[in-house]
């Protein structure tokens, strides 16, 4: 008898084991709830010639997003890049100038964000290689500024982007040519934060 009610002990404890250890999986992540965006279509520009010609390696992971975003934040960057909004406009040589590809693109961007009124940007100033450190960070605060004063034409809250310069110091590609170097003369804008206003 003792024997029997040893055996139902045991077989109690190890079922009682497999179903705790089955019970610890991982919830998936689930997309934020209020991303709930409507965009607008905007047309293409009317000119067809630009001097500035977009990476030709889209698919790339970008080496500057800050890996210590929240998984939260990188749901939501994910989720608006799956909507069409562009992390990157590109700039020519040694200019801050935006181009008609570039307004587009933040056209495209500045409806997103304004369906989302609590998410904060981040626009990155990038530069090439070529010139001093200090010219370089400057050039990159110049470009950041033109995308921030353009997005804020366009209806965006200036008290939700901030600019950052990394001048040449955070490259996405690192081999000494042109075709490099375009891919380095960027603004890249991601998603930090949320606003507590609602």
């Amino acid at each position: 008898m003792l024997h029997k009610r040893l055996i139902w002990v045991m077989a109690l404890l190890l079922l009682t084991m497999l179903f705790g250890y089955g019970c610890t999986h991982k919830k998936p992540a689930t997309k934020p709830s209020d991303l709930n965006v409507e965009t607008t279509t905007v047309p293409p520009p009317s000119s067809t010639t630009t001097d500035v010609q977009p990476p030709r390696d889209q698919t790339r992971q970008d080496q500057t997003e800050d890996p210590l975003l929240s998984q939260d934040m990188q749901i939501v960057n994910e989720e608006l890049r799956r909507r069409g909004f562009s992390p990157d406009v590109y700039f020519a040589f040694d200019e801050s100038a935006l181009t008609d590809d570039s307004r587009g693109k933040l056209s495209r961007n500045a409806d997103l964000l304004k369906a989302q009124a609590r998410l904060n940007l981040t626009i990155e100033g990038h530069c090439d290689e070529r010139g001093t450190s200090e010219y370089n960070l400057a050039l990159g605060e110049r470009r950041a500024s033109a995308v921030k004063s353009y997005l804020g034409s366009l209806g965006v809250g200036v008290d939700r982007m901030r600019t950052l310069s990394y001048g040449s110091e955070r490259p996405v590609c690192t081999e000494h040519e042109e075709s490099c170097w375009s891919q380095n003369r960027r603004a890249h804008m991601v998603i930090t934060g949320r606003t507590n206003q609602g």
